[in-house]
Formats: structure tokens, sequence, C-alpha cells
């Protein structure tokens, strides 16, 4: 069996942060069960549905990929009858996921207040820009304004660049993980206590926790650090490198994987005692940094890393997304995998990097149409029938 089935978990989410929290506990087994409005279903079906390129079936590549191993129920949350059928899933679910604006679930009724007077084991998780409690959680965020607030923004680039936001979504996808680790341990803690409770997950909070030790040297400071590209506060050389073909990192922890990398380079400047200690190469991080670069130019990176692997110095290349994503470790691990849509097309996407010793075989299944379940999940759940069922879609109550 896969680590999280018999779990069932209500998605209300969009977007990205909460979509990608419950798609990797659907890869691990949760039955995650979308509950989108008729129709067209929740906003992000619309996000590059009609790219010639990056959409397949109708599915921009958004959905494609938060949408795998999940069912999709349409349900008209907003009618007083569409809720009453929520309420009844509820009675049978393990956890409700949301990422609306502050105030939306209890506007609608189906806030932990009321869920939990349903089924007091129910556990209920919402991620929002800034949380449920103090004087910001009316503001609307986005990843970079996550970005922006929680101070990575400026910790990234060079002193002669603007700040500038991570490459990848970290602000969103950050707080899915922080949601993932927050039902998990709600879980947990049902099983000691027997009874649910919410999980309140802030983008900012969890752009101010990734700070880690460097919010730590800033708090024992008042220290501000300027941007230093690629390079560390504290390490040196640790930075990327020009070869003759690709970038090169290389990333000197210790004292040992110092001395390993001159006898490497062969250059006798680098030889000096007071480099032989973290602080004095820090005092010379600007020399260390262009001597190094100086031996690394003159030959290729594929090269360097075969030098470099023997030694044991930590080091990689600047990979390309075609590079990373069809490196042989990649590959292995099952980091790259393909989804049939129901055309027949296999896409590939991402795998998931949580690996289990005791677990079935990955699965990873097309991303539902709007409503595709409905009907199987509401007979199943709620035993309702043919007549009661058309009737509810005749209302507009429900679609599929």
């Amino acid at each position: 069996m896969r680590a999280l089935e018999g779990l069932v978990i209500l998605d209300l989410t969009h977007m990205l942060s909460g979509p990608y929290g419950t798609m990797l506990m659907a890869d691990m087994g949760a039955r995650v069960i979308k509950v989108e409005p008729p129709g067209k279903g929740e906003a992000t079906r619309r996000l590059l549905e009609d790219s010639g390129e990056f959409s397949r079936d109708g599915m921009g590549a958004y959905v494609l990929t938060l949408c795998r191993n999940k069912e999709s129920v349409a349900l008209d949350l907003k009618s007083e009858a569409g809720r009453v059928l929520f309420y009844e899933l509820v009675k049978q679910a393990d956890i409700v996921a949301s990422n609306f604006g502050v105030g939306v679930t209890k506007r609608l009724g189906i806030d932990y207040p009321r869920l939990s007077a349903i089924n007091p084991r129910i556990i209920t998780c919402a991620i929002s820009g800034f949380g449920e409690t103090g004087p910001s959680t009316h503001r609307p965020s986005f990843d970079i304004v996550a970005q922006g607030m929680g101070g990575g923004m400026a910790l990234t680039g060079t002193p002669d660049t603007e700040p500038l936001r991570a490459g990848i979504p970290i602000g969103d996808l950050g707080a899915g993980l922080f949601a993932v680790i927050g039902v998990l341990s709600a879980l947990h803690a049902r099983t000691l206590t027997g009874r649910g409770q919410h999980v309140d997950i802030s983008m900012f909070d969890c752009q101010l926790s990734l700070l880690n030790y460097i919010a730590t040297m800033h708090l024992l400071t008042g220290k501000e650090f300027e941007r230093v590209g690629n390079g560390h506060v504290v390490h040196v050389p640790y930075n990327t490198f020009r070869t003759k073909t690709r970038y090169l990192i290389i990333a000197v922890i210790t004292d040992n994987f110092w001395t390993s990398l001159v006898d490497l380079l062969g250059d006798d400047a680098l030889r000096r005692p007071e480099f032989l200690t973290q602080p004095g190469r820090l005092a010379a991080k600007a020399f260390i940094e262009a001597r190094v670069q100086a031996v690394l130019e003159q030959e290729t990176c594929e090269h360097w890393l075969e030098a470099l692997d023997a030694r044991r110095i930590p080091a990689a290349p600047v990979n390309d997304l075609a590079h990373a994503l069809s490196d042989p470790q990649a590959l292995a691990r099952n980091m790259r995998v393909a989804v049939t849509l129901e055309s027949g097309e296999r896409v590939e996407q991402p795998g998931n990097p949580v690996k289990f010793s005791d677990a079935a075989d990955e699965v990873f299944v097309a991303p539902p149409r709007v409503g595709q379940h409905t009907i199987a999940v509401l007979r199943e759940f709620l035993g309702l029938d043919d007549a009661r069922l058309a009737a509810l879609k005749t209302a507009g109550i429900i679609d599929g």
C-alpha cells in the first residue's frame, strides 16, 4: 500500500501553493477529491489552457501537473443545497484543504468551527498570504509578494542588480510544503487526542522560516547582508565558475575540501597558511575566487567534474532544464514520470521526491476533467440514487 492510503482529502485549493501540497499527498496515496465550481471549474484550469505549446487535452501545464492523481467533484458551494452535500462529504473525510483569502471559508459556511461541529475528527488546512491573525490578514499575496516580504529577495542577486526573486516560485511552493507538514502533524495529534484541528499556513511565515540561520545572524548582530550572487556569506570558495563549456559549482565547506581543491588546481598562490581555515579564506574571498576562476576556465566543466568527484569535493554543473531532467540520478529515482491522458498521449513531468522503503509502486494518473467523478463520489459517499443526482444536475448544484 502507499503511505497515505485510506486518507480522504477534500481539496478546495487553486493556483499553486495549495494544489502543490495536495498533489504531493495524492502522489503518496491519499484520495484527493477536488471540489470545484460546476461549469469551468476552479480558476487554475484557465491558465495556459489555450496555449499551443503548454497544454494538452485542453489542460495547461499547471493543471496537468498539479491535478494528477486527483478526482473532481463539481459542486456549487455558494448554494445551500451544495453546502449540504459538502457537509455530508465532510462527515467521511479526514482533511479539508483550501487557500482562499482569509474570511472566505467563514462566509461560505465551511470554516473549521462549522466543519468540526459536523465531524470532530476533521482537519482543516488553510493557506493564505499572511495567515489568519495579525494586522496583515486582509492583504492578498502571490509568490513574488511572499518572496519580497519574507526577506529572501533582498539576499538574491548581486550588489549591482536589483533584488531578484528565485527562479522557481518558492513563495508558493514553500507554503504548500509547510501545509503538508502541518496536515501530517495534525493527523498524528489526532491519533493521540481523537480530535481534529485547524492548520493555519502563512506564505509570509514560511519565507521567514526559510531564512533560517541567516535570520539568526541578523538578529544576533543587526547586520544586513548584501546580495552576493551565487557566493556565500561564510564559505569560500562557494560559487559558480566559468569553464570552457558549462558553469561549474564548487562548494568548499570544510578545510579538508579546501586542501584537496588546492592540490587539484595546482596554483601556489592559493597555498598561503592563512587560507587553511575559513576565516582566512573569507577575508580573501575576491582574491581566492579570481584565482580559482583563472584555473577552471582552462578546461571543460566535464573535465573538472570528473576530477572533483575523484577527490570528493562538492561540485556540480549548473544544469539547464534539459540536463537536470535527464540526469541519470533523476531518472534512477523516478523523478521524471509519464502520465497518460484520456487521449492516450503521454506527458512527462517531475516525479514525487518522497521515497519510501515500504510502499507500493508509484502511481501517476491523469488529471480529471471538471466534475469527472461527481456522480461516482456522490453515489459512493452519500448513497444518492440516479433520480436525486439528475435533479441536482438539472438545478445546477452539481455537474459531471
